[in-house]
């Protein structure tokens, strides 16, 4: 085993080079309507919401007091004293396999939301996850 292979995997690098060996396990995937932590352990700490109008609003999943969906209205998750309600389609749907945005919240996996705008629901094929509205009480 050459030793170039053996420090890619062990995690060693040369002093001459000074960029970091990340795992690739780590990071955030873009699964289209929202973004899914890699890692086995990994946890967000807060959910972001980014709206079609460009602001981001953010929750601590540590006040995420209860998940509740329902295919015909969708997904309402209820923060200490706030309440959002995420309408689209396919919520409950796999985005990957294994990878489900209901699943995922639950588990503090989605790290964010993302509303699509106009030309995103057309793009986006009829088995895809699209968060069509974000709103927040």
């Amino acid at each position: 085993m050459s030793d170039s292979l053996l420090d890619k995997y062990v995690g060693r690098r040369k002093e001459s080079d000074p960029s970091p060996v990340i795992p690739e396990a780590e990071g955030d995937e873009d699964c289209g309507a929202f973004g899914w932590l890699r890692g086995v352990r990994d946890r967000a700490v807060m959910l972001e919401l980014r709206h079609k109008n460009g602001c981001i609003s953010a929750f601590g999943y540590a006040w995420l007091d209860a998940v509740e969906f329902d295919p015909s209205t969708g997904l309402t998750l209820r923060f200490s004293g706030r309440t959002v309600k995420i309408s689209g389609r396919n919520l409950n749907a796999e985005a990957r396999p294994m990878i489900r945005l209901v699943d995922g919240i639950i588990r503090h996996r989605v790290s964010w939301i993302r509303e699509a705008d106009g030309s995103a629901g057309l793009v986006a094929g009829k088995d895809a996850v699209l968060i069509e509205e974000i709103e927040i009480e």
